[in-house]
């Protein structure tokens, strides 16, 4: 059971990402809260509490003294806050938590998305407590998702780092990969970070190259997706194989091989653009 679809029209729809929450949200910045209750997004680690009855999962509304909150803009017309949450004692006895990074998500996926970018900018406001340039203490910009530095004056913004990842095929078969702390027998696509002076397609065929010792080519950009942990853009690719035996780097992965479309292991989630690319491949495949 899952609060998510098990179909989506495009990439652009996968949870995590901005479309899944339009209709409903307004980004503002954190200097401009205007006071008084509102909707909560209540984190504890990875974590979310939320209210749920009568069938529904909402936000919950109303004030939360002593916690940290941050301005996060309007939810449903409403002002809505982030709330970082240490420990979840002492709380109404009306939430209850649920995971945001559950391989099948009870939470529906305007929360479940709403959660994810919050965990970017805690990510973020971390990260950027201090200047860069000069190491004084840093401040939200008053109406920007940005900081200043309160001493230099130097402005930053939230760094969100691209990563490609990629299907190789060839005729029957793909390539998939595992590294070892994944659930048994689970098996996905190969990805990694880009370089400095790296195309994103680049960055895919060096990744697939370095990983297990494939050559592949033609490289076919599928989609990207929001994710938010911590803080990064998966460029999602499909691209041929072209050459090479499989020589798996055992530091980054346990195990790698080719398997027949019509005898696939366990995939990843479908909330992950990783399984979104392989569906839409293999569906192509087939017809």
């Amino acid at each position: 059971m899952s609060g998510l679809p098990e179909y989506y029209a495009s990439p652009m729809h996968l949870p995590f990402n901005r479309a899944c929450l339009s209709e409903q949200f307004v980004l503002q910045g954190p200097g401009d809260d205007p006071g008084g209750p509102g909707y909560g997004v209540l984190l504890c680690g990875s974590k979310m509490l939320v209210v749920k009855g009568q069938g529904r999962i909402v936000l919950p509304y109303g004030e939360w003294p002593g916690e940290p909150t941050l301005y996060l803009g309007r939810w449903q017309g409403h002002p809505c806050r982030l709330v970082n949450l240490s420990h979840v004692g002492g709380l109404p006895k009306n939430l209850e938590t649920f995971g945001l990074l559950d391989a099948k998500p009870q939470l529906p996926i305007d929360l479940l998305s709403l959660g994810g970018m919050c965990r970017m900018i805690l990510h973020w406001q971390e990260r950027s407590r201090f200047c860069g340039y000069c190491g004084q203490p840093t401040s939200w910009l008053a109406s920007e998702w940005g900081r200043i530095c309160d001493s230099c004056c130097q402005h930053m913004f939230p760094a969100i780092h691209p990563c490609a990842i990629v299907l190789v095929t060839r005729p029957g078969e793909v390539l998939l990969a595992r590294k070892p702390n994944w659930a048994a027998n689970r098996y996905s696509l190969v990805a990694g970070f880009q370089e400095f002076g790296e195309s994103l397609e680049e960055t895919a065929i060096r990744e697939i190259a370095e990983e297990t010792g494939i050559k592949a080519g033609n490289v076919r950009y599928i989609g990207s997706q929001c994710w938010p942990f911590p803080s990064q853009v998966m460029v999602g690719f499909v691209a041929d194989y072209v050459g090479g035996e499989i020589q798996v780097d055992t530091t980054e992965l346990e195990d790698a091989r080719w398997f027949p479309v019509d005898d696939l292991p366990e995939l990843p989630p479908k909330r992950s653009i990783a399984r979104y690319i392989l569906d839409t491949v293999l569906k192509k495949t087939a017809t």
